[in-house]
């Protein structure tokens, strides 16, 4: 059985974020290789996120950015488990930033029952003949 150092699970919690005593039972199952550690995180995380994904979202963040000018605005609303993550300032700088990236992707509706049916039609032809000419289907 190899030995598990310090240095080890310290490198593979930088790499990988996860907590100290979980990269050390990753490393032991892995004998030490990093790499398939790392595999094992990775699967465990899936696993992990597979069991949050019924958990409700009930508190959060609306946050907004206006640009300069004032003729562009973006109101978004983002969810988290609990008031206390929403307070962070990695929280507030998460939701700053969607709501900017939204306003440079300049969407054109908000939902997809908003698209006209003509506007649909125009975009899937348009997508019909880019696939026909690249010789995709």
């Amino acid at each position: 059985m190899a030995t598990i150092t310090a240095d080890q699970v310290k490198k593979l919690r930088d790499q990988t974020g996860a907590a100290m005593m979980e990269c050390k039972a990753a490393l032991t199952e892995a004998k030490g290789d990093l790499e398939s550690a790392t595999t094992i995180l990775r699967k465990r995380g899936l696993a992990s996120a597979a069991k949050k994904a019924g958990r409700t979202t009930s508190q959060g963040v609306v946050g907004s950015y206006i640009h300069l000018g004032g003729k562009v605005g973006v109101l978004v609303e983002i969810n988290c488990e609990s008031d206390f993550v929403a307070r962070t300032d990695q929280f507030q700088t998460l939701v700053k930033e969607v709501a900017m990236h939204i306003a440079a992707a300049d969407p054109k509706y908000v939902r997809r029952t908003d698209v006209p049916a003509e506007v649909l039609e125009k975009e899937r032809s348009i997508y019909r003949a880019q696939a026909e000419s690249s010789g995709r289907r």
